[in-house]
């Protein structure tokens, strides 16, 4: 069975760093892009961070530049989101996804082919 599974979620004060982890099985995440997603109440799912399947390309939302970055870790089959200096406009369920493919480019519009279900990121003090 292919699944992405998100994990690292939780309650963080404003300024405090969080690290997200989306772990892939029945599939390796080699070579695939992987974006990073997030829904908040009553808005729209948006991109965050994507790296391409060459790591070549990193594409990040505004909002997040210079706080948030992704990284892989190819033993693990497992990629990560570091999340600092958190504001409270972060809050929203974090998801995963992952391209069929390999790829050498990354988007932040929500062509993945794999999701996860999502871990909840609530920053408030």
């Amino acid at each position: 069975q292919l699944q992405l599974v998100e994990s690292g979620g939780g309650l963080v004060q404003p300024g405090g760093s969080l690290r997200l982890s989306c772990t892939a099985s029945g599939f390796t995440l080699r070579y695939r892009s992987i974006g990073w997603f997030r829904q908040a109440p009553g808005k729209e799912r948006e991109g965050v961070i994507c790296s391409s399947g060459t790591g070549a390309s990193t594409n990040y939302a505004d909002s997040v530049k210079g706080r948030f970055t992704i990284s892989r870790d190819s033993a693990k089959n497992t990629v990560y989101l570091q999340m600092n200096h958190l504001v409270p406009e972060d809050t929203a369920v974090y998801y995963c996804a992952a391209t069929k493919l390999p790829n050498s480019l990354c988007v932040l519009t929500q062509s993945y082919d794999y999701w996860g279900q999502g871990t909840q990121v609530t920053v408030s003090s």
